[in-house]
């Protein structure tokens, strides 16, 4: 009996041991549940969700053709090619680079396409294909520059940016390409249903490719890896200036998409579709990128982030646009919209810091 009883303590004692190491562990589980949920509802990517929800409700309020099929459907088109721009910027980005050549290849690589329609009468499948490889030409350009030299891309491709537009004014000599394929100018035209737009499914479809290319390739993690610390990322074998000039090649590559969705959704390659020297796609070149939590550091990025931030952008000059806002003060608001987002995540980060949740 009193070996049983013994053994019967033991075994209590051993219950006990276990039901409070389960409990331990539940705790920890649920500390960890917390913290995931509390890092959710501060990132970028939420935010941009509500704030999404709260203009729309906003502007539906204020105007209700806001959610007019035609609305909608303008609003789709459009988002489409912002989106697509800054997916470009945010390639670059990521390196801790800028490419203020965005505009400018875009709309060089938008002519070479509508001069090979009109000049060659290709068709357009292989015009695009030629546009999209013209921006990745003029991508590789900036990279090639910017590894030899040393220089930082900002300098470089502020540089580009005037040649590649000068170039393309002289060669084109500032005339625009209307010749272009009925089907191709029809597909920019397109309405799914009376109101989606193809051209935003392609963009969603380049965003999940770059989702991919970021989450599951070695190419995408070196890309990270050589953002957040170049040197670290040079010793463990990644080749850090070729990883620099392949991230300007996808940037032009996604500028030229862009360009050659202007010209589907207007039917004619126009020299200042992206204003004088591109200019008019800088502001929503960064503006996406850095709303939805691309670090301008590099090392981080958010491909549903630029989407979102990127969407926030034309909705919010729709939005204005309806309410009959001066082209002028929206400007103001969208640079107004950048300085709060980069002042803004930078309190976020030093939050998270502080409560230890980065």
């Amino acid at each position: 009996m009193g070996s049983l009883s013994i053994l019967d303590i033991l075994r209590t004692m051993a219950n006990r041991q276990h039901d409070s190491e389960s409990n331990i562990d539940e705790r920890q589980s649920g500390q960890v549940r917390d913290s995931a949920s509390l890092r959710f509802f501060l990132s970028n990517e939420f935010g941009l969700i509500v704030l999404v929800v709260i203009f729309a409700i906003i502007f539906s309020t204020l105007s209700p053709a806001f959610l007019s099929k035609f609305s909608l459907y303008a609003l789709g088109r459009t988002s489409a090619v912002n989106i697509m721009i800054g997916f470009s910027m945010m390639v670059v980005i990521i390196t801790g680079g800028l490419n203020l050549s965005v505009g400018a290849i875009g709309v060089s690589s938008a002519m070479f396409g509508g001069w090979l329609m009109q000049a060659f009468g290709m068709p357009w499948v292989p015009a695009v294909v030629g546009g999209l490889a013209m921006g990745a030409f003029l991508g590789a350009l900036n990279g090639v520059i910017i590894v030899q030299s040393g220089l930082h891309s900002f300098i470089i491709t502020l540089a580009t940016m005037s040649i590649f537009f000068g170039v393309m004014i002289y060669l084109t000599q500032a005339e625009s390409y209307r010749e272009i394929s009925p089907t191709f100018a029809g597909f920019g035209r397109m309405k799914i249903q009376g109101v989606v737009s193809p051209l935003l499914l392609v963009t969603l479809g380049v965003g999940i490719l770059l989702s991919v290319l970021f989450r599951l390739t070695s190419l995408g993690r070196g890309i990270l890896a050589a953002g957040a610390n170049p040197r670290t990322a040079e010793l463990s074998g990644i080749r850090v200036n070729l990883t620099i000039t392949y991230c300007h090649i996808l940037s032009g590559m996604l500028a030229g998409a862009a360009g050659m969705m202007l010209v589907a959704r207007t039917g004619a390659a126009i020299p200042s579709m992206a204003g004088q020297l591109g200019q008019d796609w800088l502001l929503p070149a960064f503006l996406g990128p850095v709303l939805g939590g691309t670090l301008l550091t590099g090392g981080r990025v958010s491909v549903l982030g630029t989407l979102l931030g990127s969407f926030l952008v034309t909705m919010l000059t729709s939005g204005l646009l309806l309410m009959q806002v001066g082209a002028f003060w929206i400007q103001t608001y969208l640079g107004l919209l950048l300085l709060a987002a980069v002042l803004i995540d930078l309190a976020r980060r030093r939050y998270l810091e502080r409560r230890k949740l980065v």
